[in-house]
């Protein structure tokens, strides 16, 4: 058992801080009963925390402040998405704040998702999956991020300030899928892919 804790932990560690994950992804280690008992003594421990129903993280710590940080969102998804098997892309707000195209938190995290319609509460966040269908799942995680921030955002709110922005924090093969994907929305959404795109295929 002790053996088993130490294999954990070192993947655990592995991911970096901010990492969650459930029982499920530790599976290859060890019987399900024994993985359950090994979290159940990380958290004692002080190792890892337990954040919601069978979700654990790593925490970030504070740099000033001191203390833990409060559990990253999308890696909270991201390990829900693995435990039940399905494909999650945040949607609309949530979109545009993961990209950094707003500085505001949404009231509501949304991801679509191929599985079924739920909430899961987070501390005093809830993360809400809507289903929807496959087609919308289609794109790579970067590309989905963009389309879903910029529809939401509209129009008039994509100026040359984002467009920089999403030149930095999409790679140039992200930004060509992008365009790529782009085309079959909104005629405006495809004119700021252009933008985005402009210079990613050179040399």
């Amino acid at each position: 058992m002790k053996t088993l804790g130490k294999t954990m932990v070192k993947r655990i560690q592995g991911h970096g801080r901010g990492y969650a994950f459930s029982a499920k992804d530790f599976l290859d280690l060890g019987k399900r009963g024994a993985v359950d008992v090994a979290l159940g003594r990380l958290v004692v421990a002080g190792k890892i925390r337990h954040v919601a129903r069978g979700l654990y993280d790593y925490p970030q710590q504070a740099k000033l402040l001191g203390g833990l940080l409060a559990p990253d969102v999308d890696q909270v998804a991201q390990a829900i998405a693995r435990k039940t098997g399905t494909q999650i892309h945040p949607s609309g707000a949530w979109s545009a704040n993961m990209l950094g195209l707003s500085d505001q938190v949404p009231a509501k995290v949304v991801y679509l998702t191929n599985g079924r319609t739920r909430s899961v509460r987070l501390g005093s966040q809830t993360i809400y999956f809507r289903h929807t269908h496959p087609k919308h799942l289609r794109d790579d995680p970067q590309t989905s991020l963009a389309i879903q921030a910029i529809r939401f955002l509209g129009k008039a709110a994509i100026g040359d300030k984002e467009v920089r922005r999403l030149r930095r924090v999409l790679s140039a093969s992200d930004r060509l899928q992008f365009l790529k994907r782009a085309r079959y929305n909104t005629g405006w959404v495809a004119d700021i892919a252009r933008k985005v795109a402009e210079g990613a295929s050179d040399g």
